[in-house]
């Protein structure tokens, strides 16, 4: 039992350097990326997409499409928090300075490009779509933001994300399939 509070007295500094450290990263975003043009440029990129998006939707496929999104987001955003707490990445210009990913990028960038190319001609070889998306992101939007100074990968190469991003694509394709849902209202037989 005492190893047990020694545990927890060692998690519990950890956790205070933690915050300490977050605290710090709070006033530094607020002295110099709050309002700066990279900063909002990331408010832009999370708002518009999704405008956009909404007005070119197919609306009889909100629903299935939004659902896709929200796997793509938990997807990204999951695969992200680990990549930058173990250093294979970090991100600068947050714009909201205490999530450690970067939320254009999980929270609209991934989940509207795949969205967009699924309803575009659906009937395609998603294999096809999803190493165009593959190089889009890895070979394109990657280098952008690292030339941008918001995206830093340390210890990580673009190759590495075409993988990677042709599984999300994929996934996000089967998830566009399933088709199967009854409504909550309805008992059971």
């Amino acid at each position: 039992m005492e190893n047990n509070h020694k545990v927890i007295n060692i998690i519990d500094k950890n956790v205070d350097k933690i915050e300490d450290l977050i605290d710090i990263k709070i006033d530094l975003w607020r002295e110099h990326v709050l309002f700066s043009g990279l900063w909002w440029m990331g408010v832009v990129l999370s708002i518009v997409p999704w405008i956009i998006w909404f007005m070119i939707r197919k609306r009889q496929s909100t629903d299935l499409l939004m659902y896709v999104g929200f796997y793509v987001m938990s997807i990204s955003i999951m695969l992200d928090i680990i990549g930058d707490q173990i250093g294979l990445w970090h991100y600068r210009y947050h714009v909201i300075p205490v999530l450690p990913t970067y939320f254009p990028w999980d929270m609209t960038l991934m989940p509207i490009t795949i969205m967009v190319m699924l309803q575009i001609h659906p009937k395609k070889n998603p294999w096809i779509k999803a190493i165009f998306f593959a190089i889009l992101s890895s070979y394109v939007a990657e280098p952008f933001f690292t030339w941008l100074t918001v995206y830093n990968p340390v210890r990580w190469r673009f190759t590495y994300s075409v993988p990677i991003q042709i599984a999300i694509f994929m996934g996000a394709y089967w998830f566009s399939l399933r088709i199967k849902f009854t409504p909550l209202s309805e008992k059971d037989s």
